[in-house]
């Protein structure tokens, strides 16, 4: 059944409230698609659904809306079935929602559930969306390091059906520290009288609440780890990231900066979601900004227009030089953004960087200047040639550096190195690209300047 037919069949369950049917679909779909299906209704529609499921389903589907969804659907249930859904959230994502809802909405959950669970969401709420604490949970093992592996094991045991994780367990002291970690696996081929505390790996990679999530993800990736311990500047545990979790951030991460790269603003979830006025302001700022950005490159025009009217053949190749340029340094800045937000390279780098781009654009330009020099050949004969050529070589090179360098900058400057966006390094290559094709032009063909 594609995705079509399974939301011709929810359709028709709004109607008929069959539970034996609803109960088929779970069986024989994955309750991403199911969620994906649901989505589509309006909130109440959502509601009458999900209250066709167990509350376990329930939460399970519930889970695969985006946050703005689930928010929507939360203010359309009435107080008890939502108090329902909320307790059997899992911690991170009930923290999540909860901070979506309006104060008269939070009220009416707090006083419905025990001091331990308020006590839990208010901590995982209270942090910020760019700090790891905010994607962490509280759903863990946490062992002691005086336990045996066969009292570990039987610890996991009574606790698994509550955990979001136990293939891995935290050990920590009187104190709550973290002083180490430990694998299901280690335990199951442990002898059964072996101690924690001489099986579990000390020193364990771990963040800080407050860093950024981003951090998180990368340590996840570049460790291999399941999941990440999260402690405060005392090394006191407080939760963990999933690896899950970190894809989410990674993937976040990864649309934040393609959108910046376009010169867009962030967008607050799905785009299919989002609101004609949300997409008008993510994206007036830059394009009125480029506008007076290229004025730049008709003043360097209206300078030289002397040796344009000499050359008219000039012009022929001015949009291919420029856009040349553009696209070199867009290239530049792409790689560095990306090697920057992945940690491959650091701002110590730069100078090593700059001079293999150097080289790197050096070759690029004398391929593009040899392929272009035939069509200046053909268009204006050998004096258009090596003005063009010449050119293509200087613009290339330049619109790399730029390129390359602009993230640096940005970083050096505490600022998002996905700023460099493609129509902003486009838009300074194509100034300088004016000024560098036709200073050559009137240089070589030996033309007086407007001034």
């Amino acid at each position: 059944m594609n995705g079509n037919d399974l939301h011709t069949v929810l359709r028709q369950l709004l109607n008929s409230a069959d539970q034996i049917v609803m109960s088929s679909l779970l069986t024989q779909h994955h309750r991403a698609d199911i969620g994906a299906a649901i989505a589509e209704f309006s909130a109440h529609e959502v509601c009458d659904l999900l209250q066709l499921m167990g509350i376990n389903e329930r939460v399970k589907i519930f889970s695969h809306l985006t946050l703005a969804k689930q928010s929507e659907v939360a203010s359309a249930m009435t107080s008890e079935p939502f108090v329902e859904l909320f307790l059997n959230m899992l911690p991170d994502e009930r923290a999540d929602l909860f901070n979506t809802l309006t104060p008269a909405e939070q009220s009416i959950v707090m006083s419905q559930i025990a001091l331990a669970e308020r006590e839990d969401i208010w901590r995982l709420a209270s942090y910020k969306e760019n700090e790891a604490g905010s994607v962490m949970t509280s759903d863990y093992v946490q062992l002691g390091a005086a336990l045996t592996a066969v009292q570990a094991i039987a610890l996991l045991q009574e606790t698994a059906a509550d955990k979001e994780i136990i293939y891995q367990a935290y050990i920590v002291n009187d104190t709550n520290q973290l002083i180490g970690t430990i694998s299901l696996r280690d335990l199951i081929v442990a002898e059964s009288s072996a101690k924690v505390t001489d099986l579990m790996t000390k020193k364990p990679i771990s963040v800080r609440a407050e860093a950024p999530p981003e951090i998180a993800a990368q340590l996840i990736s570049k460790y291999d780890l399941i999941a990440l311990p999260v402690v405060n500047n005392d090394g006191k545990m407080l939760g963990i990231i999933t690896h899950d979790d970190a894809m989410d951030i990674a993937a976040e991460e990864a649309s934040e900066d393609f959108h910046k790269t376009g010169a867009v603003g962030s967008l607050v979830g799905n785009i299919k979601e989002a609101s004609i006025r949300m997409l008008y302001q993510k994206r007036v700022f830059w394009l009125v900004l480029l506008v007076f950005g290229n004025i730049f490159s008709g003043a360097g025009i209206a300078y030289f227009e002397d040796t344009i009217s000499a050359y008219i053949a000039l012009v022929f190749f001015l949009p291919l030089l420029v856009d040349s340029g553009g696209n070199a340094g867009s290239q530049s800045a792409t790689l560095m953004v990306r090697a920057l937000g992945t940690g491959e390279v650091h701002l110590k780098d730069w100078a090593s960087m700059l001079g293999r781009e150097f080289i790197v654009a050096g070759l690029l330009g004398l391929t593009m200047a040899a392929a272009v020099s035939v069509l200046g050949v053909w268009r204006g004969g050998m004096e258009i040639a090596i003005v063009v050529a010449l050119t293509m070589q200087i613009i290339v090179i330049v619109g790399s550096v730029i390129g390359m360098s602009l993230p640096f900058v940005l970083s050096r400057f505490n600022m998002d190195p996905a700023s460099a966006s493609a129509p902003l390094i486009t838009s300074i290559a194509d100034g300088a690209g004016v000024i560098i094709y036709f200073s050559i032009a009137t240089w070589l063909l030996d033309l007086p300047v407007a001034g």
